[in-house]
């Protein structure tokens, strides 16, 4: 192993930046060229076609089979004369990351020739195998039948020579299997509820879509390091290293200029993801070494969900050419930054109108602190769900570690917004508002466009935070479909702009004027939605006695987080909007807990595995040198001078063999405890097993490894240090 890590470090340093130039210096003349997009739809697709696929991205509306067979005509002859050869259903099932299976566009006539084919019912569905995919016991193994069905909002691309076409995937029996249909559903949901109450403004709003633009951060470690890493390959993260001397204690990485071979990488990744139309805007170093950021233009929220995973499969693929492989582990290293996917989230109508941005004039500001201060009620009313949308093994080893939100749920504003809202909750104090009450409410309203982006400052410890005209959901951890966490946010806000809306119904049945009633219906919000509302540190210990006594949770174990999925409320929340059904529910908390078991499972052997077949060898390798070593003196100095020589040597051959009893024995007990876990039936019962009996294992043996790190010669030390892992370029 030793001369494996020397090997890949000669290969590392002897590497030369892989040199990358776009087809084009303006990125208009190539964006979009591998998607189907709009421009090409209208070119390919009959008039009849056209308007109708046109008609089910804007209104949700079904497509005839007539009209798919003209759609996939078109499609077809598009990626062929773009140079596609097969086609695939691009889906994303319960794991963590796409899933396709390619078919060629051929078909046999029955002289044996072949010709070209893909039909309307290619097009619309498909029934890959489902009996391999997670289900949480909605599928057995021996059931395989699964289908998946086109999602025309989501355009198709061509990747290599596929064509791609975006679609959701469910069982033969109708449940989804996947994370596209949930979030579809919530999406559609939030559009009716939010063009009801954008109707008290704007009779004009028809069509409410959410947007999301996500920051996506990164960890680059160069390929023969990360093939000298056996932890890194299979789990993604350092199970062991002691830090290096310097790591991001002088903040010399964030912002600082890119290096020539990253810069590369950048922009080969760039370049792909403009052919497919994820409009990348920026990039630069982040807070860790190694550790990079980019963010697109913000987008339609499934249209974002999809580009994001897509991006990340393009940038594992894109790294290999510049012998770079990408993580994306929330916590590959200890005691240095982990990555985020901040997921900046508002709502835009039909008519242009950021919802979450401040107006010009009263009626467009009202419109504004309607929509601020219900999603401020949401996240109150399904905090601990938001929690669990962005609960992981990888996320638990970030959140609240000085670097990213804590596991408590809060909301920030900003002080100018909270002088607003604390005004308005004083001022409309009775049923009936006075002249001046309301002249007083108008002229604070008016103020509101002052609360600009360079007026609101950022709180980036807050894990849901306003920055000026969307909020940023800043928990969502790195490795993460964002469908999760948007899936939740917009249901939670769809609910709570229904409730919203009969609300104010009621008052003004009771003959409250419009206007007067939303009034006091936004006091009664901000006032049962204070608690959530922090403007502090979230980081400080201070704030975490204050959320106890605020009622707020604070759950750092993912196990436990996952509950919030399965009460009541939350299962009311799902079920009464139509976006999952409380067996869908259930079966994916089943998945999650699957995948939290096995993820910690894998950790603890591989750990093992390193411990007593690498670690410890090498330690006692360099114990018999000492050994060796004092033997020698012993044979040529006198008993003073061989005291006085070898004592500090001594020290040492004694506190390795202590080390390595003690490796030894708490990797045969963390076994133990393995085989214990693995019994429990109960998937539940088996992960907060894993949870609390083995991870904390994984901890302890790292300490007592990263110690021998310390002492052991560097030349017989088997694995990549952090020194080499994290400063290579």
């Amino acid at each position: 192993m030793a001369v494996i890590r020397f090997n890949a470090l000669r290969e590392v340093y002897g590497r030369k930046p892989v040199a990358f130039e776009p087809p084009s210096l303006l990125t208009s003349d190539y964006f979009g060229v591998n998607v189907f997009d709009k421009f090409k739809m209208e070119k390919y697709l009959t008039g009849e076609a056209f308007e109708q696929v046109m008609e089910a991205i804007e209104k949700g509306t079904r497509i005839d089979r007539k009209i798919a067979d003209q759609v996939a005509t078109g499609m077809k002859a598009w990626a062929i004369e773009n140079g596609a050869t097969h086609y695939t259903h691009w889906f994303q099932p319960l794991t963590e990351g796409t899933a396709e299976k390619h078919d060629a566009f051929i078909d046999l006539n029955a002289d044996g020739t072949v010709l070209e084919n893909f039909s309307g019912k290619l097009l619309v569905q498909q029934e890959p195998d489902a009996s391999s995919f997670p289900s949480g016991g909605i599928r057995n193994t021996f059931e395989a039948r699964g289908y998946t069905a086109w999602d025309p909002s989501s355009p198709a691309f061509i990747v290599g020579k596929t064509l791609s076409i975006p679609t959701i995937f469910v069982s033969y029996t109708g449940e989804a299997l996947d994370h596209k249909t949930p979030l579809l559903k919530a999406l559609n949901v939030l559009d009716k509820a939010a063009v009801d109450v954008c109707q008290y403004f704007d009779k004009d709003v028809s069509k409410v879509i959410a947007t999301l633009g996500w920051e996506q951060e990164y960890f680059l470690i160069d390929t023969a390091l990360y093939n000298a890493r056996p932890d890194l390959m299979l789990t993604e993260r350092t199970l062991m290293g002691h830090a290096s001397s310097k790591d991001q204690q002088l903040e010399d990485q964030y912002f600082a200029s890119i290096p020539e071979r990253v810069s590369n990488f950048m922009r080969e990744f760039e370049t792909e993801c403009y052919k497919l139309g994820i409009p990348v805007k920026t990039k630069h170093n982040e807070v860790a070494p190694n550790q990079y950021e980019c963010a697109p233009i913000f987008e339609e929220c499934n249209l974002a969900v999809d580009h994001n995973i897509l991006l990340m499969d393009i940038m594992r693929k894109v790294a290999k050419h510049h012998n770079f492989m990408v993580l994306f582990h929330e916590k590959p290293f200890k005691d240095i930054n982990g990555s985020g996917k901040h997921n900046n989230w508002s709502m835009m109508t039909n008519t242009g109108v950021n919802l979450l941005g401040p107006g010009k004039n009263p009626k467009t500001n009202l419109q504004f602190l309607t929509f601020l201060v219900n999603t401020i009620k949401a996240v109150n009313n399904h905090a601990d769900l938001l929690r669990a949308s962005i609960a992981s093994a990888g996320n638990s080893h970030r959140l609240g570690a000085n670097e990213a939100p804590p596991a408590i749920i809060s909301a920030f504003i900003g002080s100018q917004l909270t002088r607003m809202l604390d005004q308005l909750e004083k001022t409309v104090t009775t049923k009936k508002m006075t002249p001046d009450e309301k002249t007083e409410l108008k002229l604070n309203i008016i103020k509101v466009p002052k609360i600009l982006l360079d007026n609101t400052d950022r709180n980036r410890t807050s894990p849901f935070a306003f920055t000026g005209n969307k909020f940023e959901f800043r928990a969502v951890g790195s490795s993460a479909n964002c469908a999760s966490a948007m899936t939740t946010l917009n249901t939670a806000v769809a609910e709570q702009l229904i409730e919203f809306k009969k609300d104010v119904y009621k008052l003004i049945n009771k003959g409250v004027k419009k206007d007067e009633a939303i009034f006091q219906v936004l006091r009664k919000y901000i006032t049962d939605s204070k608690k959530i509302r922090f403007e502090g540190n979230n980081y400080s210990d201070d704030w975490k006695k204050d959320a106890i006594k605020r009622g707020l949770t604070n759950v750092a174990n993912p196990v436990e987080a996952y509950d919030a999925y399965l009460t009541d409320k939350s299962k009311k929340l799902f079920v009464n909007l139509g976006v999952l059904t409380e067996r869908e529910i259930e079966a994916r908390n089943h998945v999650r807990l699957d995948i939290y078991t096995k993820k910690i499972q894998i950790e603890s052997r591989v750990l093992g595995d390193l411990a007593i077949n690498h670690i410890v060898p090498t330690a006692v390798k360099y114990q018999t040198m000492l050994i060796e070593n004092v033997k020698g003196l012993k044979e040529i100095f006198t008993e003073k001078e061989f005291r006085e020589m070898a004592s500090g040597r001594l020290e040492l051959i004694k506190n390795i063999a202590e080390h390595v009893k003690y490796i030894k024995a708490k990797t045969a007990e963390m076994i133990e405890a393995r085989k214990v876990a693995n019994k429990i039936e109960d998937e539940h019962e088996k992960a907060l097993a894993y949870s609390k009996t083995i991870v904390p294992y994984l901890d302890d043996l790292r300490y007592h490894i990263d110690k021998l790190e310390l002492v052991v010669d560097d030349e017989i030390w088997p694995l990549p240090k952090y020194r080499e892992l994290l400063f290579t370029r």
